[in-house]
């Protein structure tokens, strides 16, 4: 399947500002609402979900850079479930005037909103709370891969109630929302019927109420533990990169799916290299007789050191490129440089037989200097 091109799907140009990003999403969404394209209003929506995820990413600027740098596959990880959903869309101000109100009702009084992107109005147990950890990692291990061990503290399912909060017949089916964990309130305004379907209050949405508490969890259904996980660090890997461990996150409260962990990346300043993208840049000192007379000198890479040429005639500052000798691409597209740039040092303390030599080279060289020496 061809990978997602969000500029294509907005009918926009890569360089384009927001204002256009804005004008060309408010024209597609007017066009693709499920109740704009009664006949169809599925296939209808499944283009209305695209837009809003392309708008979603290109609006965001975070986000923009990322996809820009690494496509679809970079932004996957911003979203909750791993791709788009409409949980994932920030931007209801935008198009709410579209739709007179809300983009969640539809003239149909249904909920084929819901049923269209998976929103906010599910049944079912909810999942269990994601969570967030930092790790730093050097250049060398971003350069060559590496794998980290984390210790995470997090719930898990209570093992003496399976999660239930109470032992085998300790509870009651919930008399406010009679099991079903939730509370639905319809308003009508015109032709539009707005639903609105929250938790419990009752209950907290677990649809049945606890009797006696399971012992050993107090009836939470859940315990605390501290869980040693291995984290894959990816070539490439930069600044801010988010990587997303499923089902290592929180236990559900109440039996459902396990949150996810992401772990954030951050760079730790190398005594070194200074990073540009997968360019790296480092500083060598050479003698004014290198410079002048050129020599071959050894320095560093992120692979062991390299031996560098400098020409005759050489000037401070000369910025000198080693290809491919910078960090691999993420997506495996070719590998970026290590640029030296070389300081060319002039000796503070001289010998009388160094001065002359210079006075001489000074001579032949045809420079007028004053009689007064400068050493």
């Amino acid at each position: 399947m061809a990978e997602k091109d969000y500029y294509d799907i907005l009918g926009i140009p890569r360089t384009a500002s927001k204002d256009q990003i804005k004008q060309a999403y408010r024209r597609l969404a007017m066009k693709y609402h499920p109740d704009m394209n009664k006949e169809n209003p599925k296939a209808s929506g499944e283009k209305f979900k695209d837009v809003s995820e392309a708008y979603e990413v290109l609006m965001d600027d975070e986000k923009r850079a990322r996809y820009d740098q690494f496509g679809v596959e970079g932004v996957q990880s911003t979203f909750r479930s791993g791709g788009f959903d409409w949980s994932d869309f920030t931007h209801f101000g935008d198009i709410s005037d579209i739709f007179g109100g809300g983009i969640g009702g539809f003239s149909s009084g249904g909920s084929l909103f819901d049923d269209l992107f998976g929103g906010p109005q599910r049944r079912g147990p909810a999942e269990g709370r994601s969570l967030r950890y930092d790790v730093e990692v050097t250049l060398h291990e971003v350069a060559h891969g590496a794998e980290k061990e984390v210790r995470v503290p997090h719930t898990v399912q209570c093992k003496t109630c399976n999660g239930v909060g109470a032992r085998p017949g300790d509870f009651r089916t919930c008399p406010t929302c009679r099991g079903s964990g939730q509370v639905q309130r319809s308003q009508r305004r015109g032709n539009t019927s707005f639903v609105s379907i929250t938790a419990c209050p009752t209950c907290g949405g677990k649809g049945r109420e606890i009797t006696r508490p399971c012992p050993t969890c107090g009836g939470a259904g859940v315990t605390q533990t501290v869980s040693a996980i291995k984290v894959s660090i990816p070539k490439g890997a930069d600044e801010g990169m988010r990587l997303r461990i499923r089902g290592a996150g929180e236990a559900s409260p109440d039996g459902g799916p396990t949150g996810d962990l992401y772990i954030v990346l951050h760079m730790t300043e190398d005594p070194v290299f200074h990073r540009e993208g997968n360019d790296i840049y480092m500083e060598a000192r050479i003698s004014i007789t290198q410079a002048a007379l050129g020599d071959e000198i050894q320095v560093p890479t992120l692979d062991g050191n390299a031996m560098l040429k400098i020409p005759p005639g050489t000037q401070n500052a000369t910025l000198f490129r080693l290809k491919g000798r910078g960090l691999p691409n993420m997506r495996g597209y070719g590998q970026g440089d290590e640029y030296v740039r070389v300081t060319v040092e002039i000796p503070s303390k001289l010998t009388t037989a160094q001065k002359e030599l210079l006075k001489k080279f000074s001579e032949l060289s045809g420079e007028k200097t004053s009689k007064k020496s400068f050493f």
